[in-house]
């Protein structure tokens, strides 16, 4: 063999444990969101990784165990979403309430979006009890708790009610853009709808000091 000629090996560089973590909880979050837990193999997440399946169970016990953590980082990045929203108008619910479903709009119309993972997701594990399900449902819980308290703060005359009605809106979003596409003229409407819900939810002076 020349001095030129290209050398070769077999040998497999090992990948430290907390890179493989965030390599593999990458690959699967990438084809959980775009196509379907059930729809994904182990298999495939171990090829977008481009590591081997006994990476994989090195790292998570089972599929499951990767679900919750998949889930886990999505609850992550809600939450920083919110709170960057709120961060925009401290101690202003009324325009954080609008900032973050102007947030929301944008979005959720995004070529990439696939509507809301946790909805996804509750619809793929119907069996309350399962412990993916009920991940989601601590979820949502906490989404309506953060919009009772912001409905709270904004003088709501009927917080509960104007909580129950933004989760729905929040939720008939993800819905609209997968149902009639992401360009839908209704997310985009989504701002101005909010603004006339939260003045229908307060008397007038409320809303003028809201503001």
């Amino acid at each position: 063999m020349g001095s030129d000629s290209p050398m070769t090996s077999t040998k497999r560089v090992r990948v430290p444990r907390e890179k493989a973590q965030e390599m593999i909880l990458q690959a699967a979050e990438e084809l959980f969101y775009q196509e379907g837990i059930h729809a994904v193999s182990v298999d495939a997440i171990v090829e977008r990784a481009g590591m081997n399946k006994m990476s994989v169970y090195r790292q998570f016990s089972s599929k499951t165990a990767l679900i919750l953590a998949y889930m886990q980082k999505k609850q992550a990045a809600f939450w920083q979403e919110w709170e960057e929203s709120m961060a925009k108008h401290p101690e202003r619910p009324w325009e954080q309430l609008v900032q973050f479903f102007a947030d929301l709009a944008a979005r959720a119309s995004s070529k990439q979006f696939r509507g809301c993972c946790f909805l996804n997701v509750a619809v793929e594990f119907p069996d309350p009890a399962h412990p993916v399900r009920e991940l989601v449902c601590a979820h949502q819980k906490r989404i309506s708790d953060a919009f009772l308290e912001r409905a709270v703060a904004l003088g709501a005359a009927n917080p509960r009610e104007l909580a129950y009605t933004l989760i729905l809106l929040m939720e008939g979003t993800y819905a609209d853009s997968q149902t009639y596409g992401t360009d839908s003229a209704a997310i985009q409407l989504l701002p101005g709808i909010v603004e006339k819900l939260l003045a229908a939810a307060v008397c007038t002076d409320a809303g003028a000091d809201a503001n």
